[in-house]
């Protein structure tokens, strides 16, 4: 994790961007898998991104392994035997979350302007 995050050059990645989210929905307590992955497909319906379950799970496990983010089994509330997991930040998670995050915002800003050159190169009047 103490390494920098490289650059292909073009786009952020959906795997770190997915990460990014994870990160941020940790830090607002929304905890478990597939209430994160609900939210991530409301709050991005509008943009045509809906990311699958698949992914959602792998960019968690990466913060696992990067030991950022740690599971917690919890019974389900009003269920016997059926356990929930949960995800909350390792001891020192929030830390290297927060690195990650700057990371990725210097990444996010170098997109943003990125695809801004792109409308203006491409839609702006002088090219019509």
């Amino acid at each position: 994790m103490g390494e920098k995050r490289s650059s292909s050059g073009f786009l952020v990645k959906q795997r770190a961007f997915l990460k990014l989210y994870m990160i941020t929905m940790t830090e607002q307590e929304r905890l478990y898998g597939l209430k994160l992955l609900d939210v991530l497909r409301d709050e991005f319906r509008p943009y045509g991104f809906r990311p699958n379950h698949s992914e959602v799970y792998k960019a968690l496990h990466d913060l696992i392994e990067d030991g950022i983010l740690k599971q917690v089994k919890k019974k389900k509330e009003g269920m016997k035997f059926q356990e929930v997991v949960y995800y909350k930040f390792t001891d020192g998670g929030y830390e290297k979350a927060q690195r990650y995050k700057q990371q990725l915002k210097v990444e996010l800003e170098r997109c943003e302007a990125m695809l801004k050159k792109a409308i203006r190169d491409n839609f702006s009047p002088i090219h019509k």
